[in-house]
């Protein structure tokens, strides 16, 4: 018989808590720096308050991983209730915390430390599928062996309205971020075997982008019918975002379409104005 099951991530899973205690799935925090004050991701610091510190003063947050006692500590106390732990981190190409993951984990028996290779929602994506797996009765094994298979079917992608964050963050150059704002391109990007990489330029006033971008995602696409989200990083207009999630639903068919917002470790690299819409395909 198998174990019951824990499904964690790291707080880049950007869910809300409503979707995290709808599916029993729980996160630890990374820690923003910002100045001289740290916060966990998710408490205390919110991409308003990031977003207006840097339009003040030009500070941008940095982001830490846990440390591998914490991360242990935080698997050990599943695994002493009895729970086998399947765990999803964003890419390793992005981020360190999938390897601190998996040193945490090699002293304790029954931890499936999963490297999502994307990032945000994606991660959620995953994440939810996982929760489904685990309530179908499926075991921690069964359901990384699952997760493996299907994350190459996670489709992961943004647009960007600017490139200043990712130039500020050490992503792209200076020239490059200059070049697209002169030019008024809007770069989307997605994850490509866990790496981030450019796949379309647009042009014109980002609502009439975002209606082109999320139309090209989904139509011809073969869409998992549960769901479909669409993140994004703040200052974007309630009544296109509504806009965006009927357009959504209208092309894939899904029973489910999400609005949630990237965090704060997302967002600092993204900045505001970016939009995704995430999904599975068949």
């Amino acid at each position: 018989m198998n174990k019951p099951v824990m499904v964690t991530a790291d707080s880049t899973v950007d869910r809300t808590p409503e979707l995290l205690n709808r599916f029993n799935i729980r996160t630890i925090p990374l820690t923003i720096f910002l100045g001289e004050e740290s916060y966990l991701d998710g408490q205390g610091l919110t991409t308003e308050d990031m977003y207006r510190r840097y339009h003040a003063d030009g500070t941008l947050p940095k982001t830490a991983a846990p440390g591998i006692a914490d991360m242990y500590d935080f698997f050990k106390s599943f695994t002493d209730e009895g729970y086998e732990v399947v765990h999803l981190d964003i890419s390793a190409k992005l981020s360190n915390i999938n390897n601190v993951a998996r040193l945490a984990a090699e002293d304790l028996q029954g931890v499936h430390v999963i490297d999502s290779m994307m990032l945000s929602t994606g991660i959620g994506l995953l994440a939810i599928e996982a929760a489904e797996c685990r309530d179908r009765g499926m075991g921690a094994s069964e359901i990384e062996e699952h997760l493996n298979a299907l994350r190459e079917k996670v489709s992961t992608s943004f647009v960007l309205d600017t490139l200043e964050f990712l130039w500020k963050g050490g992503r792209c150059s200076g020239l490059a971020a200059l070049g697209a704002n002169l030019m008024r391109i809007k770069p989307a990007l997605k994850l490509k075997d866990g790496n981030i990489v450019v796949f379309k330029k647009y042009r014109g006033k980002m609502e009439h982008v975002y209606r082109q971008y999320v139309t090209e995602q989904l139509t011809g696409k073969r869409v998992r019918p549960g769901h479909i989200f669409i993140t994004e990083a703040g200052e974007i207009e309630a009544s296109v975002i509504e806009e965006l999630m009927q357009l959504a639903k209208d092309l894939s068919g899904c029973r489910e379409v999400h609005h949630t917002r990237a965090g704060c470790t997302v967002s600092s690299h993204c900045g505001p104005g970016t939009l995704g819409v995430l999904f599975i395909e068949e």
